[in-house]
């Protein structure tokens, strides 16, 4: 059977290793990549696919408009709650929008880019979110993939 050992095929488990050995759907030496997989992960609710986006020194900060400072946490609390978000979700629709800051260089890059997410966790529970991520892309070489270090969450709820 081509799924030995794979209790459910159609349900992967949470992938908490940076460099797994799963596919990806674009190419993630170019940030156009980077960004589709992104949408793709979303849209597939699949945390293999988003983990090859995720360094392991990554650091995810939020505005917390509650309490009134920044929330942070790294790439084991980031792999858990979107596996959240992708198991609690019915569907997830990412739209990226215009990239209004880009600053490239071979092994560097700071995006600012707008989207709009939708969150349906049932029929009558849809959440919509307008926002903007600051995210800071690394790579070792210009032939390596691009992976996000740094999201900084501008989004005002």
């Amino acid at each position: 059977m081509i799924f030995a050992g794979c209790k459910n095929p159609f349900s992967p488990k949470l992938d908490l290793s940076p460099n797994n050995s799963s596919q990806t759907l674009s190419d993630l030496t170019t940030i156009e990549g980077l960004f589709q997989n992104f949408q793709f992960a979303y849209t597939f609710r699949d945390t293999s696919i988003y983990g090859k986006l995720v360094s392991k020194d990554f650091v995810f900060t939020f505005r917390d408009y509650d309490k009134g400072f920044d929330v942070s946490w790294g790439r084991d609390d980031e792999m858990k709650t979107t596996n959240g978000l992708f198991t609690n979700s019915q569907r997830l629709d990412l739209i990226w929008n215009n990239i209004i800051l880009s600053t490239v260089d071979t092994s560097n890059a700071t995006i600012v880019r707008s989207f709009n997410l939708t969150v349906t966790f049932n029929p009558t529970d849809v959440i919509r979110i307008d926002g903007r991520v600051n995210l800071l892309l690394e790579r070792k070489t210009s032939k390596s993939n691009w992976q996000m270090v740094k999201w900084i969450d501008e989004s005002s709820f």
